[in-house]
C-alpha cells in the first residue's frame, strides 16, 4: 500500500500523573508525555501537577528532548472561560508543545489567544470518520486523536478520504491502556448515578462495576459473568507494523492514574517495537514473557480491543473489572498441611503474590477473594504446583475448587521497573529533519520537516548567484546548519534539492539562517520563553477580548421560530405509536428517533402538517467511515429538518434542510454554540447535560435569542457503546453478520447494585445505548429559565404508549403555561426532578 506519510516511527506519548511518573517516562523511551494540571482535566482524580510547575516541567521535558502536552480535556462552562483562557495563555508562556483540547469553544479561544500554540482534538471529541478530523481541523487542530472504537480498516479508510478531501492532518490512536466502554465524551454514566461528570475529569467508573442481565423480564443466568460493561485492556503490540503502514502520527498509552511502575514497563515495551520497526525489523508477536510484563504492571486482561474488528464475546470477557495479573490456573484443593494445590503450566517462585477467586456468588456482588504471597513451592507433577501462602496463616476455606488464580506480583520485575521508573534520564538533542531548496536568483529556504507543531521556515535575504568553485553541496551545507552545539538540536536528516547549481550563498548568511531558524524552533519549544511572540508579531490578546471577539452574534432572529415569546414544546418520540398518538397534539414540533430506517417514510407521512414547527427525524450517535449509508434513508424520506448529531451529519444534511444539533454535540459555552451556528448555519443547539441550571442559565445570557433548545424531560442516555450486548450475551455470535439479530427478538434491561433495571436499545450501526432507568424532570426549574430566555424546550419519551404519550404532553403544557407547579408535575408523573445529569455538575477547578 503506498504510505500515506513517510514511513517514520509514530511518536511515543506516555502518560504522566505526576513527576514520578514523568521521569519514568522518559526514562523508558517516550517521545513525548501528556499531563493535566489542577484544573480543566479529564483526570481530576490523578495527583496532578500544579499550574506554577509548568515551566519546569516543560523546560526538564525539552532538555530530555521530549514533548509536552498538557491537557485540557473537559468542557467549559461559560463563566469559566475567562480562566481557562489564562491556562492557555501560561502554557504558551511556558512553552507548552500542544493542548489536548476537548471543548470546541476552549480550542476556538486558544486558537486566537497563542495561534503559535498547537491545539489537538481529545478522543472526547467522539471523532471516527474523516469528516470529524475535518472538523477537527477547521478548528484549527493539528493532532488529531480518533476513538478507540476504530478498527485497522477503519484508519485506513480515513486516511484514504482524508487524502481525496487533500487533507492533511496527523493522526492519533490509543494503543494500551484500559478501554471505556462507552464512546470517550458520549458518556454520561458517572453523572446520572454517581453526580460525577466524566466531561469534567471525575469518571465514577460505573462500567466496571457487576450489572445482571434480565432478558424479557427474566433474570439470564450467566454463570461467573457479572461485569457485563467491563472491556478487557488494550494491547496493539501486535498491530505496531500496521499502524505505522498506516501513517499513524502518534501512538498513545492511557494511564494517567496508573503509578510508575506501570509507565515504565509499558512504555519500555512500546519502545523497544518501534525501535525494531525503525531498524527495519518487524516485532515479534507478543511472547509469554512480554504478556506477563503487560499484565502484571496493570492489566484487566489483554485484547487488540477494536483494532482487529468487531468482536463483542472477545472484547469483554464480563469475568473481572479490577487489575489481574496473569492468570495461572486453577485451585485443585488445600491440603491439611497447609499446601494449596494448583493446576497449572505456570512457574512461581517465593515471593511473588497470588489471588484466588471464589466462583459463584451473587451476580451483583463482587466474589470473594483471598490472596497472599507464595512462602514456598513444590513441583507435584506435570502442569500441577503446590504452594504455601503467607505471610501468617491464608484462610482458604471458602474457595471451592476450581476457583481461578492470578499472579499479582513478580518483586523481581518489579525492582526492575522502578529501578527504570526511579533512574534521572540524561539531557538528550532533539532530532532535526532540514529540506533546502532553491535556484538560480531566487532566495535558499531552510524548512523543518515533521516538526510537531507544524514545519518552520527561513529563507536567505539575499538571491542565489552562480558559483565560481563547487558550489552549495549537501556536505557544505551539513557543515554550516549542522553547527547546532549547545541548542538542544542536531542535525538528523538534511534533504537538498537545488536547480541550476552549482549556486553560491555566502557563509554569514547561512550562518544567519541556521540561527533564525534555532530561534523559531526555542520559541515553539519554549526554551527562551520571551521569544514566544516569534512568527507571531500581532499584539497578543487577553482572554476578555478574545471571547468579546469570538462571542457570536446577537442577530434579530435565529432560526425558523428565533425568540418566541411563547414557550415552544418539542417532543422526541422513539416508536411510530407515540408519533400517531401526538398527532394534532399542543405541540411546536416533533422529532422521530427511530431504530428501524424503514420506518422513516412512515413517520414523514404521519407527521406531515401536523405541528407547526414540522417534523424532524433523528440520525445515529455516531458514524464511522463506512457508514454514510446510514445516512441515506434520512435524506430520501425528506422530513422537514433534522436532529443532527455528529459531524457527518452536518457535512451532508445542514446543506438539504434545516438542522438542529443535539446535545452530543456537547455544547456548554457561547463559544461552542457560536461555532455551530455561525459555520454549519444550525437553526438552534440543544444544550450538553453536563450543565446544572446556573450554567444553563449562564449559556443563555450569552446566546443569540432562540438559539438553545434544553431537555427537560428524559431518560438520560447513560453508555452510548459500540460494544453490543444483545451479541456478547445472547448469541453464539461475535458481531452483526452471525449474532442472529437478539436486539429484535428480546427486550433487554441490566439491574444495577441498587435494582434499577435500565433499558438497553441496539441502534442502526449494532451501537446500544443504556438508559437510566427513572425518568428525570427539570419542571421545577421552568419558571427560571423562562425568565433567563429560553423558549425551546423538549421532552423526549423513551417506552411510553399511547396514553402515557398524551399524558406526559398535558403535563407539561400546563407547566409551561403556568397552570402546573414542576413539584406538582414530576409527583404526579412520578419523576426524579433533575435538569442535566445533575443538581449541580462538579466544577474542575483551581
Amino acid at each position: 500500500m503506498q504510505p500515506f506519510q513517510p514511513q517514520r516511527n509514530p511518536e511515543l506519548l506516555a502518560p504522566a500523573g505526576h513527576w514520578e511518573a514523568l521521569r519514568a517516562a522518559a526514562a523508558s523511551g517516550a517521545d513525548a508525555v501528556y499531563f493535566g494540571v489542577d484544573a480543566f482535566n479529564a483526570r481530576m482524580r490523578a495527583a496532578n501537577f500544579r499550574r506554577r510547575e509548568l515551566p519546569a516541567i516543560v523546560d526538564w521535558l525539552h532538555r530530555r528532548g521530549l514533548r509536552a502536552y498538557l491537557t485540557l480535556n473537559v468542557l467549559i462552562f461559560t463563566d469559566e472561560l475567562e480562566e481557562a483562557g489564562e491556562l492557555v495563555l501560561e502554557a504558551s508562556h511556558a512553552g507548552v508543545d500542544a493542548l489536548i483540547v476537548q471543548d470546541i469553544g476552549l480550542a476556538r479561544l486558544a486558537g486566537m489567544l497563542a495561534p503559535e500554540l498547537a491545539v489537538h482534538a481529545s478522543t472526547q471529541m467522539s471523532i471516527t470518520s474523516a469528516a470529524g478530523v475535518a472538523q477537527a481541523a477547521a478548528l484549527g487542530c493539528r493532532m488529531v486523536v480518533l476513538a478507540r472504537e476504530l478498527s485497522l480498516q477503519d484508519l485506513e479508510r480515513i486516511q484514504q478520504q482524508l487524502l481525496a478531501r487533500d487533507l492533511v492532518v496527523p493522526l492519533e490512536v490509543f494503543v494500551h491502556g484500559a478501554l471505556c466502554v462507552a464512546y470517550s465524551g458520549q458518556c454520561l454514566t458517572s453523572e446520572a448515578l454517581g453526580q460525577r461528570s466524566a466531561n469534567r475529569g471525575e469518571c465514577a467508573q460505573a462500567c466496571r462495576l457487576p450489572y445482571q442481565l434480565v432478558v424479557d423480564g427474566v433474570e439470564r443466568d450467566l454463570g461467573d459473568r457479572r461485569y457485563l460493561l467491563s472491556p478487557q485492556d488494550l494491547a496493539a503490540w501486535d498491530v505496531l507494523p500496521k499502524l505505522r503502514e498506516l501513517g499513524i502520527a502518534s501512538l498513545k498509552i492511557e494511564g494517567r492514574l496508573k503509578d510508575a511502575s506501570y509507565v515504565a514497563a509499558v512504555t519500555q515495551a512500546y519502545r523497544q517495537g518501534l525501535d525494531r520497526l525503525a531498524q527495519g525489523a518487524v516485532p515479534e508477536p507478543m511472547d509469554a514473557e512480554r504478556r506477563r510484563d503487560l499484565e502484571l504492571s496493570f492489566s484487566r486482561g489483554l485484547s487488540t480491543g477494536w483494532f482487529e474488528g468487531v468482536n463483542h464475546r472477545q472484547l469483554v470477557h464480563a469475568r473481572w473489572s479490577k487489575k489481574r495479573g496473569p492468570e495461572l490456573g486453577v485451585l485443585q484443593r488445600i491440603e491439611p498441611s497447609g499446601w494449596w494445590l494448583l493446576d497449572t503450566d505456570a512457574s512461581l517462585k517465593p515471593g511473588d503474590g497470588v489471588v484466588f477467586e471464589a466462583a459463584g456468588g451473587s451476580p451483583l456482588t463482587a466474589p470473594l477473594e483471598v490472596g497472599g504471597r507464595v512462602m514456598a513451592v513444590q513441583q507435584r507433577g506435570e502442569g500441577r504446583l503446590a504452594v504455601r501462602l503467607g505471610p501468617g496463616r491464608i484462610a482458604g476455606e471458602g474457595l471451592p475448587p476450581g476457583s481461578p488464580c492470578w499472579l499479582t506480583s513478580d518483586p523481581e520485575r518489579e525492582r526492575r521497573w522502578s529501578r527504570l521508573a526511579g533512574s534521572e534520564p540524561p539531557e538528550r538533542r532533539r532530532p532535526l529533519h532540514l529540506l533546502v531548496q532553491g535556484r538560480r536568483q531566487q532566495v535558499l529556504t531552510v524548512r523543518t520537516v515533521g516538526q510537531p507543531g507544524g514545519d518552520l521556515e527561513v529563507c536567505s535575504t539575499i538571491a542565489l548567484v552562480p558559483a565560481e568553485g563547487a558550489g552549495l553541496d549537501a556536505p557544505r551545507l551539513q557543515a554550516q546548519l549542522g553547527r547546532l552545539g549547545g541548542s538542544g538540536w542536531s542535525l538528523d536528516t538534511l534533504t537538498v534539492e537545488l536547480a541550476d547549481g552549482p549556486l553560491f550563498l555566502p557563509v554569514a548568511e547561512l550562518n544567519r539562517i541556521r540561527r533564525r531558524l534555532v530561534a523559531l524552533l526555542d520559541a515553539r519549544t519554549g526554551d527562551h520563553a520571551t521569544d514566544r511572540s516569534v512568527g507571531n508579531p500581532a499584539e497578543p490578546l487577553t482572554p476578555l477580548q478574545a471571547l468579546m471577539r469570538l462571542q457570536p452574534p446577537q442577530p434579530e432572529g435565529c432560526g425558523d421560530d428565533a425568540a418566541p415569546q411563547d414557550p415552544h414544546l418539542v417532543v422526541l418520540v422513539r416508536s411510530l405509536e407515540q408519533l400517531r398518538a401526538l398527532r394534532h397534539a399542543p405541540v411546536h414540533a416533533v422529532m422521530a428517533d427511530l431504530e428501524q430506517p424503514r420506518e422513516l417514510r412512515e413517520a414523514v407521512a404521519i407527521g406531515q402538517g401536523c405541528w407547526p414547527g414540522g417534523l424532524w427525524l433523528a440520525g445515529p450517535r455516531i458514524v464511522r467511515p463506512d457508514e454514510a449509508w446510514s445516512l441515506e434513508p434520512l435524506l430520501r424520506a425528506r422530513p422537514d429538518g433534522y436532529l443532527v448529531r455528529n459531524a457527518d451529519q452536518l457535512e451532508r444534511l445542514t446543506p438539504e434542510a434545516p438542522c438542529i444539533g443535539d446535545f452530543s454535540l456537547n455544547v456548554s459555552n457561547p463559544l461552542s454554540l457560536g461555532w455551530f451556528l455561525e459555520r454549519w448555519g444550525l437553526h438552534r443547539v440543544t444544550a450538553s447535560h453536563d450543565l446544572d441550571l446556573q450554567q444553563l442559565l449562564g449559556l443563555l445570557v450569552g446566546s443569540p435569542p432562540g438559539s438553545v433548545e434544553i431537555t427537560v424531560h428524559q431518560h438520560m442516555p447513560l453508555f452510548h457503546m459500540e460494544h453490543c450486548l444483545f451479541c456478547a450475551f445472547l448469541s453464539d455470535g461475535h458481531d452483526h453478520t452471525d449474532c442472529g439479530r437478539p436486539c429484535e427478538q428480546h427486550t433487554v434491561l441490566l439491574r444495577d447494585r441498587s435494582g434499577a433495571e435500565h433499558p438497553l436499545r441496539a441502534d442502526l450501526g449494532c451501537r446500544n445505548t443504556l438508559f437510566n432507568a427513572r425518568a428525570q424532570s427539570a419542571a421545577e426549574a421552568l419558571p427560571q429559565l423562562l425568565a433567563g430566555g429560553a423558549r425551546h424546550f423538549r421532552i423526549e419519551l423513551l417506552d411510553e404508549d399511547a396514553t402515557a404519550t398524551r399524558r406526559r404532553v398535558v403535563a407539561y403544557r400546563e407547566a409551561l403555561a403556568g397552570r402546573l407547579s414542576g413539584r406538582q408535575l414530576w409527583q404526579q408523573e412520578r419523576l426524579e426532578s433533575r435538569l442535566g445529569v445533575t443538581r449541580g455538575s462538579l466544577r474542575a477547578r483551581a
